[in-house]
């Protein structure tokens, strides 16, 4: 009998995994899924439990980086996430005196600063390496 609970949390599990996509739950099935053969194999309810923990634990922690990596590889880079890595053209100069330039990227004028306190004139081109609000966080290329 204690066996069948530990098949019935794999398989809800399961299930979940498939509904949802997200690399959840799936862990936690294969925690139970070894934790049912640890059943069958004889082991009592603490030890039950703790290869469901372990398992799971480790499962998570040593496997989930790299299906992430290799499952998400067809993600489009949207709004703003879209910006880092684009070239500008500085319209007002970055200096010293004062941090916050602007810069035209595609057509649009932002407000924009160094990432290092370089100072950049106008009509240099930078690259964008992140957008902190509504301002381009710049380096010099």
């Amino acid at each position: 009998m204690k066996s069948i609970c530990w098949l019935i949390v794999f398989l809800v599990l399961l299930v979940l995994e498939i509904i949802s996509l997200g690399l959840t739950t799936i862990w936690f099935a294969l925690g139970a899924l070894v934790a049912f053969i640890a059943t069958l194999a004889g082991a009592g309810y603490v030890i039950q439990f703790i290869v469901f923990i372990a398992v799971s634990f480790v499962t998570l922690v040593l496997t989930r980086p790299l299906a992430v990596k290799y499952f998400n590889t067809n993600l489009t880079k949207t709004n703003v996430e879209a910006l880092s890595g684009k070239t500008v053209v500085i319209t007002k100069s970055i200096t010293e005196d004062n941090p916050f330039g602007e810069a035209s990227l595609d057509g649009e004028t932002w407000m924009a600063c160094s990432e290092d306190g370089t100072s950049m004139k106008e009509g240099e081109k930078a690259e964008v390496v992140r957008v902190e609000g509504v301002k381009l966080i710049l380096k010099k290329l």
